[in-house]
């Protein structure tokens, strides 16, 4: 029976929604692996047997040890949401070690991490986006010029974030400075985005060597003023899977995540983020290639409305390697 290591926690704001993911993970895989907790929050890594058994996990090889038996792992899924899981750096050691993981590799994963920049280059591909600015810590900020160039409102987020944390709407030039310094707060980048009016979907897919399975797509109408953290996590939204497009812009939207899927080299489940504005046009939103994984996050409720087993789709992404 394989060791399967479900990599949790992180350096940032979304660490406790990291370790929602791993619980809700630890369940979806099964008992058809040995399944092992590890946490890695700066320095400390550890592998949690439970609340009170705690081991060291051995950074040479991502080993533990416990009454003197040394325990490897065959596999490890990464549920960090943020540093250092979902930006290529622990990739990176994996790749060093030669262990085999859940997700994209450093290249994608660095890049899709980075909004700005994830967006850019898809735009090269005829993606449509919306008209950005980023900044960097210590840019000499005009939003005067800002929001000559974007309008108003706008979004104001960390451009290297998630769970809509550091994430502000803005309405007025008055209130454009305060909010760049709660995303500075998150990160050293930030990105303020036009506000693009229509209805926001998300659509997660994942490919093996043998097939590609694109899963039905989530409407997501929140009751806040956009879709932020007490909408994601609080309960204060209406997640409609299947949701309400026709046929036709269903199809439009499935094609694009498979082709973005292929575009930036993705592995694993990732799930990509959009609007559809007047007209039906598909707009990304952006790209997440550790999406959340808690009972009540997008894929699992998208994996139950394909009709799909959760720990076979588990099983798929374990054993292509």
């Amino acid at each position: 029976m394989k060791n399967i290591a479900i990599v949790a926690g992180g350096d940032s704001s979304e660490n406790v929604v990291s370790l929602k993911s791993a619980q809700g993970l630890y369940s979806f895989i099964g008992d058809k692996y040995n399944r092992f907790i590890v946490t890695i929050v700066g320095k400390e890594w550890q592998v949690q047997i439970s609340e009170t058994e705690k081991y060291p996990i051995d950074k040479n090889d991502f080993s533990f040890t416990r009454g003197g038996v040394k325990t490897t792992f065959d596999f490890a899924y990464i549920t960090i949401h943020g540093t250092p899981g979902e930006n290529g750096i622990l990739q990176g050691y994996f790749d060093l070690i030669g262990m085999p993981y859940s997700c994209c590799g450093v290249l994608a994963a660095a890049m899709t991490f980075n909004k700005y920049t994830c967006n850019q280059y898809l735009k090269g591909f005829g993606v449509n986006i919306a008209k950005s600015v980023r900044l960097r810590k210590g840019d000499k900020i005009d939003a005067k010029n800002i929001l000559s160039e974007l309008g108003l409102p706008v979004f104001v987020k960390p451009n290297v974030g998630g769970s809509s944390f550091g994430t502000t709407k803005v309405k007025t030039e008055a209130d454009l400075p305060p909010a760049i310094d709660v995303a500075f707060a998150e990160g050293c980048e930030v990105i303020i985005e036009s506000f693009m009016k229509g209805t926001e979907i998300t659509c997660g897919i994942y490919k093996t060597k043998t097939k590609t399975t694109v899963f039905p797509i989530t409407e997501v109408v929140s009751e806040n003023e956009f879709f932020d953290y007490n909408a994601k996590y609080n309960g204060q939204v209406s997640e409609i899977t299947p949701a309400r497009l026709s046929a036709e812009v269903t199809k439009r939207v499935q094609q694009l995540t498979s082709e973005i899927y292929d575009i930036v080299g993705a592995q694993g489940i990732i799930r990509v983020d959009y609007i559809i504005t007047e007209g039906d046009k598909i707009n990304l939103l952006e790209v997440n290639t550790t999406p959340g994984m808690t009972p009540t996050s997008f894929i699992p409720q998208q994996v139950r409305a394909a009709g799909l087993n959760i720990a076979d789709v588990m099983s798929d992404i374990i054993e292509n390697n």
